[in-house]
């Protein structure tokens, strides 16, 4: 484990588990400056292009917590994986479904075995590992997305840690990370 800024305040805002997708930041970062400019991040170390493994995550995670996150990212081998296809959740919420996803969906269910007091998305919706582009309530459509991102895909990946990033206005910063395997 890195631990690069410290604990998370216990003011406004949340922690997540992430992979970050550092293929995609360029893109994601300037769909996050058009959408709210206070979620951009000034640490150097965070990657705002992510597919989520657990959020919320906890407010104050304790060393023990982080452990238990690390020995889950040690006990993972790091893998590779193609973000190509462009999909539309029910909600709006235009994003990128990795393949293969299953490797997602593993971590996030150790996670969540792990941490029952954090359900993914607070329980409201079953994950499905994905990350999320663009939204139609800015402007856009999947058409007009696939035509942005067309320049990027297919974008050909490597997992290869776990982050904890904490999300708030003006306070996007990377509390710890994990390689995967170890």
């Amino acid at each position: 484990m890195t631990n690069t800024q410290g604990a998370a305040p216990a003011s406004a805002g949340h922690s997540v588990l992430v992979v970050p997708v550092p293929e995609l930041e360029t893109y994601v970062l300037e769909r996050t400056r058009h959408y709210d400019d206070s979620f951009v991040s000034t640490d150097p170390a965070f990657v705002h292009a992510h597919i989520t493994l657990l959020a919320p995550f906890l407010a104050s995670p304790t060393s023990d917590d982080l452990r238990l996150v690390g020995k889950i990212a040690a006990a993972a081998r790091a893998f590779d994986f193609v973000l190509e296809d462009v999909r539309l959740f029910a909600g709006g919420t235009i994003y990128l479904h990795p393949e293969p996803a299953e490797p997602f969906a593993a971590l996030t269910a150790e996670l969540s075995a792990v941490f029952p007091q954090c359900p993914p998305y607070d329980g409201l919706f079953e994950p499905v590992p994905h990350l999320t582009v663009d939204h139609v309530a800015g402007g856009v459509d999947l058409g007009s997305t696939r035509t942005s991102l067309a320049p990027h895909l297919p974008a050909r990946c490597r997992a290869d840690r776990i982050s904890l990033q904490w999300y708030a206005n003006h306070d996007c910063r990377v509390i710890a990370e994990w390689p995967l395997g170890g």
